[in-house]
């Protein structure tokens, strides 16, 4: 199983390209963890905490935070922090009380017990479909939202959908490239 598919046909261009690249860095993703078991796809073999079913985990969920964002706006990326912690306790891990979305943003880094990479799969290609379904019919590739307020994004920025999926294909491509690594230092299989 893979978390691909297929642009729609009839589509603009500009959409149909945009389905392409995300399809194939999603392919260049996925490909990494082909003929693993739950145990290998949970395994850190390198300096870094990242295994390749976390990878998959992260960028399904940022995919799909960020086309929810396409239709909800910034209330689809929110940020609170609890009453009386700042963004430098939080970066400084000094924080007294630490917001769920933090903690979920670092699960999805790992695989928890009871998961198991068909499950994750299986989860990507749903965020898959979702996100093309999204894409083929939202009106307008130019259209706007703020981002939410956070220490990474510039005060009164605003992203276009276009600008969005642009960042989702640059950050599953990224993603792919840290799971070829891994991969191969899991066992020397090389994915391209």
């Amino acid at each position: 199983m893979t978390a691909t598919t297929t642009p729609s046909s009839g589509l603009d261009s500009e959409r149909a390209d945009l389905l392409a690249e995300l399809a194939t860095a999603r392919s260049a993703l996925t490909k990494t963890v082909h003929g693993l078991g739950d145990e290998q796809a949970g395994e850190r073999p390198t300096a870094s905490t990242l295994c390749l079913g976390g990878l998959i985990k992260h960028v399904a969920a940022v995919e799909e935070g960020w086309l929810r964002f396409v239709l909800e706006g910034p209330s689809a990326l929110r940020f609170d922090l609890p009453d009386g912690v700042t963004w430098a306790d939080l970066a400084a891990g000094t924080a007294r009380e630490v917001p769920q979305w933090a903690i979920d943003n670092q699960n999805n880094f790992q695989m928890l017990p009871g998961e198991t990479l068909a499950g994750i799969l299986k989860r990507y290609e749903e965020v898959a479909a979702r996100s093309e379904e999204i894409i083929t019919t939202v009106p307008d590739l130019s259209a706007t939202h703020p981002l939410p307020e956070a220490p990474w994004n510039e005060p009164g920025a605003v992203h276009s959908v276009r600008r969005v999926l642009m960042h989702v294909i640059a950050e599953t491509a990224q993603h792919a490239g840290h799971a070829d690594i891994i991969r191969e230092s899991l066992d020397g299989q090389k994915s391209g």
